[in-house]
């Protein structure tokens, strides 16, 4: 943890302004990034089920490490890579790879125009948002409709405007085998004119649940009736990386944003988020990018081009990626349903991304004190209380989950598992 902190809006006796203030406040995802960055660095023992690194798959990082070796070799081309200023769209060759990617393999009716790069999807979201709610000239403010939570940790803080969020409790379906699944309740959903868009992510980080074509189609008629743009976060999704282990087809149009990574690829240091949307939001995001940064970070991209202009990508996704991801889901959900024997526990059921989210109905304390007592006992998780942006009612089932990730090795998800079991059965 940083030994340095923020006390209210003063630094260095210098006074902060309302924005500095607000980014400056600790959050659920600094609080979780700093755990795992001193684990890491202390080079503990700690196990580590918390974050969202994803699995370092001996045959992926061979493909990437050939990738950087070709790069290497070609004269000049790793001078450009990591010596020249890409555009603000991002690298040009990679963009129209992506393109024709998606346009041979979904039909989407696109082009280079459509497709922006950013540092990461996480910068994706923080201008998306801003760009759709918040303040507008007119002294109005809107919001972004969460249509189903839990979600996404990283979404919370990223307003620069505060109660940037409105979101609905799920149906909640109770599946046999200790499994359950959240579906989206739509007779809860109101569609105001404080909405400025709607934001799902498929598969949901931190569930594992895939929202239906049905659910999805009707999410975006919604949101075409009203005239707003319908956000997907399709980070652990087709065509790449592919880790989602039920159908779904994904969906475009020119009232959709679709946001993509190469961070579950195995690329998180590359920082590359990729943003399909309409020419004019696509002309935005660009003139977002030169102004925040100049322009995206083009090393990632031009690493893998190669991999998206032959379809490989495709490729190693289906065939590598995907069943590795949904062997250890499997794996580990057995486990649990094995250690946990006698509790009364339900896990969300597996059907993309690389998390299990427990529910704990009989669990005596809060979501982060389970948290704490597992840290102090070697394993981090994360806290589900942090997963509900925008639901600010007094909800039980907030504070009786938490997520895993059982993306890294095996040994070490089973210890984990172990602690929690011990740790659970004192709680429960």
């Amino acid at each position: 943890m940083r030994d340095i902190s923020i006390k209210d809006d003063i630094v260095l006796g210098m006074k902060l302004s309302a924005f500095g203030k607000k980014i400056t406040t600790k959050s659920g995802i600094s609080v979780l990034m700093d755990d795992l960055g001193a684990a890491l660095a202390a080079g503990s023992d700690m196990v580590m089920l918390g974050g969202g690194n994803p699995a370092h798959i001996p045959r992926i990082e061979g493909v990437l490490r050939d990738c950087m070796n070709r790069a290497l070799a070609d004269p000049g081309r790793f001078e450009r890579m990591v010596g020249d200023y890409d555009p603000p769209t991002g690298n040009a060759k990679f963009v129209s790879a992506v393109a024709n990617l998606l346009k041979k393999h979904f039909g989407w009716p696109i082009t280079s125009n459509n497709i922006c790069l950013t540092n990461g999807s996480q910068t994706a979201f923080f201008a998306l948002f801003n760009m759709f709610a918040g303040r507008f000239e007119d002294g109005s403010r809107k919001k972004i409709l969460l249509p189903l939570a839990p979600e996404y940790i990283g979404y919370t803080d990223v307003g620069l405007t505060e109660d940037l969020f409105v979101a609905y409790k799920p149906e909640i379906e109770i599946l046999p085998d200790h499994l359950f699944k959240y579906r989206v309740d739509f007779d809860a959903i109101r569609i105001t004119e404080e909405i400025g868009a709607i934001c799902v992510s498929r598969p949901t980080n931190p569930t594992g649940n895939v929202l239906t074509n049905c659910e999805l189609n009707k999410l975006a008629d919604l949101a075409g009736a009203h005239n707003i743009p319908l956000i997907i976060d399709n980070a652990y999704g087709a065509p790449f990386p592919d880790i989602i282990f039920t159908d779904a087809d994904p969906i475009y149009n020119d009232n959709t944003i679709v946001c993509m990574s190469l961070s579950k690829l195995g690329l998180p240091a590359a920082r590359t988020g990729i943003v399909v949307a309409s020419k004019e939001i696509i002309a935005a995001m660009a003139e977002f990018n030169a102004v925040m940064s100049l322009a995206p970070g083009g090393l990632g991209a031009a690493m893998v081009t190669d991999l998206f202009a032959s379809g490989k990508i495709i490729e190693i996704s289906r065939d590598v990626i995907h069943p590795y991801y949904q062997e250890k889901a499997q794996m580990t959900v057995d486990l649990l349903r094995s250690k946990l024997d006698g509790i009364d526990f339900h896990i969300h059921k597996p059907e993309g991304a690389f998390f299990l989210w427990l529910w704990f109905p009989g669990l005596t304390v809060s979501s982060q004190t389970l948290y704490e007592v597992l840290k102090d006992n070697g394993v981090l998780v994360v806290p589900g209380h942090y997963f509900f942006p925008g639901l600010d009612d007094d909800w039980n089932h907030k504070q009786q989950c938490i997520r895993l990730n059982y993306a890294g090795d095996e040994a070490a998800v089973a210890k984990g598992i172990d602690i929690l079991a011990s740790q659970i059965q004192r709680l429960c």
